[in-house]
C-alpha cells in the first residue's frame, strides 16, 4: 500500500469518474468522525440530491447523486448545519450550478450554518467575497454572522486545513480534520492501485505546480 504522496489535496483524485467515490467516502468518514463527539444532542446524517444531467462524453442524460451532511438538533430535528462537498458538476454544468446556487441560497437565508468544502479546481467558485485566489477552499458561514464567512484557501502544496464545525451558540465546536480523513480514505480506498502518477492531473495544474509535483513524485519512486 502506497499512501499519497501529496501532503494535502491530491488533484489526481479530481478526475470526474473517481470524484464520485471520494464524495461518498468522504460523507461517510465525516459522519463516522462527527458522530460519536455529537450524540446524544445531534445526529449526523447523510443526505442527497439527484440531477438529471448530460455528461461528455456520452451526450446522453445521465443521473447524478450528489451526497451531503446535516446535523440535526435530536431534540427538535431542525438543521443546525449543512456540510456540502463539492463536485465537478456543482461548478461546471450549468443547470446543476443554478440547482445548487438555489440550494445554497435557501441555507445562507435560514438560521443554518453552512460549511462548503469545494475540493475541485475545475470550474468557477461560487460567489463569496474572498481576497486572494487558491486551488481549493473552505467555506464557514455562521449563520448569526452574515454576510461575515470564515475563509480557508490552500494550494496543492499545503496540508488541508482542520475546521470547526459550528453548532448552537456557546456550544464547544468540535474541530474536523480533513486532511487525516482524505488520507485515510485514499490508503482504505487502495487508490495507488488506479491512479497513474506518470500522467499530469486533470485538470492541469499551474507550469510551478507540475514542477513541484514532478520532483515530489520522483521524490517518492
Amino acid at each position: 500500500m502506497m499512501p499519497t504522496p501529496f501532503p494535502g489535496m491530491d488533484p489526481y483524485l479530481e478526475r470526474s469518474g473517481l470524484w464520485h467515490q471520494i464524495q461518498v467516502a468522504l460523507a461517510v468518514e465525516i459522519q463516522h468522525f462527527l458522530t460519536p463527539l455529537l450524540r446524544p444532542r445531534y445526529h449526523v446524517s447523510i443526505e442527497e440530491r439527484t440531477y438529471l444531467t448530460v455528461l461528455p462524453p456520452t451526450g446522453e442524460p445521465e443521473k447524478v447523486v450528489e451526497r451531503y451532511l446535516e446535523v440535526h438538533d435530536v431534540v427538535n430535528r431542525e438543521v443546525v448545519t449543512v456540510i456540502e462537498i463539492l463536485s465537478p458538476t456543482n461548478k461546471t454544468v450549468r443547470k446543476n450550478r443554478i440547482q445548487y446556487e438555489h440550494k445554497r441560497l435557501e441555507v445562507l437565508s435560514s438560521l443554518t450554518h453552512l460549511i462548503e468544502i469545494d475540493l475541485i479546481r475545475k470550474g468557477k467558485p461560487f460567489s463569496m467575497k474572498i481576497k486572494g485566489k487558491n486551488d481549493y477552499r473552505i467555506i464557514i458561514s455562521r449563520s448569526p454572522h452574515r454576510p461575515s464567512a470564515d475563509i480557508y484557501l490552500f494550494g496543492v502544496r499545503d496540508k488541508i486545513p482542520d475546521f470547526p464545525i459550528p453548532l448552537r451558540d456557546g456550544e464547544p465546536e468540535p474541530v474536523l480534520p480533513l486532511n487525516k480523513i482524505v488520507h485515510d480514505l485514499y490508503d482504505l480506498g487502495g487508490y495507488d492501485l488506479v491512479i497513474d502518477y506518470q500522467q499530469p492531473p486533470v485538470p492541469a495544474l499551474s507550469k510551478e505546480d507540475a514542477q513541484w509535483a514532478t520532483q515530489l513524485l520522483n521524490s517518492n519512486n
